[in-house]
């Protein structure tokens, strides 16, 4: 048996994930069979279940890269805005435009909903904590009512998510995404602080 290098393990698994996120992208979870996924990698069924366990697994790790890759996308919008008001608004509409992006409308809006429920209970804990410390820091500034942050952290997450859910399942999600921002905007006005 020949034992492989730590670079060699690492170029393999970095291989499905980039073949799994194609692939699924293109003809979606279930239409995916390991052995044409697998052929399109260049490796076997073997690597495929080292790295990852089963076709199941290999789709939970694509959904926690493409997690990873939005939030800094988001975080970026945070950091660059000119104001923090102004970038807390766009990152959460930046959230519902992502929904119209093939690849995280497909593998994470549909499949990881349907197949895996979901994104992980960690990346949900890591996406309200990150909107929990925004929050917190609007409250300080003035910007938005004093509530709890948390609280408020976890209903604008789980009606973005939800939105983002929404405008993903149909024909009509451009339609679904301008009613989204729509709707976003006035719930947004109802955080400002009066006076």
């Amino acid at each position: 048996m020949v034992r492989r290098t730590r670079a060699e393990m690492e170029e393999t698994r970095a291989t499905l994930l980039a073949t799994a996120r194609k692939v699924f992208c293109e003809y979606g979870y279930a239409e995916t069979s390991m052995d044409d996924l697998t052929a399109q990698a260049g490796l076997t069924r073997g690597a495929l279940y080292h790295h990852f366990g089963d076709k199941k697994g290999l789709l939970a790790a694509v959904v926690e890269q493409i997690d990873d890759e939005m939030d800094q996308r988001l975080q970026a919008i945070s950091n660059n805005a000119g104001e923090p008001w102004e970038g807390f608004c766009h990152r959460c509409r930046a959230y519902l435009e992502m929904a119209l992006e093939p690849e995280f409308q497909r593998i994470v809006l549909r499949d990881a909903k349907a197949v895996l429920g979901g994104s992980s209970p960690e990346s949900q804990r890591h996406c309200v904590e990150s909107m929990q410390s925004l929050i917190r820091n609007l409250i300080q500034q003035g910007v938005v009512e004093d509530v709890d942050p948390e609280g408020l952290a976890s209903l604008i997450y789980g009606s973005l998510e939800e939105a983002a859910f929404w405008i993903a399942d149909g024909d009509e999600s451009k339609t679904r995404l301008e009613q989204g921002i729509t709707a976003l905007n006035l719930l947004l006005r109802g955080l400002r602080r009066v006076g």
